[in-house]
């Protein structure tokens, strides 16, 4: 169902000569330009009585009046999928996503996504872009999610991310016995020739990972994780990359390797591991209401857990 809404505004006299979607966008910044120039092209849009083009120039001191119809985005159905909700208001709403669960429909998964939970569990959002998901996790990496309940809210969180001022922090447990923590600074593409992965080139896009030791154990290691980047796969990739792949990471992650002397309960831990063992543990933004930060955190999962004890039951006790 569709929603009405009208804005209205001043042009300021300092506009003069800018196209009409550039002035709205300062007029409106809430919004979107490319939402604005939609509005603009439907005929929602009138400047002193009159409807403009997006390239139309104003001359400033114009009244601007805006009533514009928000109809469904989506077109997706609605499924009453269980969500574990870790916060919500009228602006936004976090949810603890648990591995498995797809983020968005895709083709092979049209239902059973958290974008379908999503428009069940608040069905206004279906007047918001991909029902208010403004970033993903892979499918089977659990953690926060932050998703936007407005229009606004979700020009608000986007601008956040493109400014990188979304702080997220994961945890992760990697092959290896790292030393000390680093930096991974690689551009992430598409690979050559496995089209479905990513991959370290010199022709991909920037892309910044920190890490940090959380506790080493015998033949691994648990890292805390800071994205400056939200690339496809990043954290798995550049972990990878510095030959620390992701524990049960199966694209990524290469055979699996036991380590020597590992007693019998950490060799089967690891193997029943089959997916990543990557989870978002903490999240922090400003509210794009009040302005305020805030963050949340989510416990690490059952099985991720259950894998970091047997790591911990089987590390050298003189370590």
């Amino acid at each position: 169902m569709s929603e009405g809404l009208r804005l209205t505004g001043i042009i300021p006299a300092g506009n003069s000569g800018e196209r009409t979607d550039r002035a709205l966008a300062k007029v409106f910044p809430e919004y979107s330009r490319a939402r604005l120039q939609q509005w603009i092209r439907l005929g929602y849009v009138k400047i002193d009585g009159l409807q403009p083009r997006v390239r139309d120039p104003v001359c400033g001191g114009e009244q601007v009046i805006i009533d514009a119809r928000i109809t469904p985005q989506t077109g997706f159905e609605a499924q009453s999928i269980p969500l574990n909700v870790v916060y919500e208001d009228d602006h936004l709403l976090v949810i603890d996503k648990p591995a498995g669960l797809v983020a968005h429909p895709a083709a092979g998964n049209w239902g059973g996504t958290l974008l379908n939970a999503l428009l069940h569990h608040a069905p206004r959002l279906e007047n918001v872009p991909r029902a208010g998901i403004v970033h993903r996790l892979d499918k089977d990496t659990s953690g926060l999610m932050v998703v936007a309940k407005s229009l606004t809210a979700h020009k608000q969180l986007v601008d956040q991310l493109k400014a990188r001022t979304v702080k997220r922090e994961y945890l992760t447990v990697v092959g290896g016995r790292l030393i000390a923590g680093g930096m991974v600074k690689k551009a992430i593409g598409r690979h050559p020739v496995d089209r479905k992965r990513m991959a370290v080139t010199d022709t991909g896009k920037p892309a910044r990972t920190h890490y940090r030791i959380d506790t080493r154990y015998r033949a691994h290691t648990l890292l805390r994780v800071r994205l400056d980047t939200g690339r496809t796969h990043q954290i798995r990739v550049h972990m990878a990359h510095i030959r620390h792949p992701v524990t049960g990471d199966p694209v990524y992650g290469g055979r699996l390797m036991l380590p020597a002397g590992a007693n019998a309960s950490l060799i089967a831990a690891l193997r029943a591991f089959k997916r990543q063992a990557l989870h978002a543990a903490r999240l922090e933004l400003a509210h794009p209401d009040s302005g305020a930060t805030v963050n949340w955190t989510a416990p690490v999962p059952g099985d991720m857990q259950a894998l970091i004890d047997a790591l911990r039951a089987d590390a050298d006790p003189h370590d």
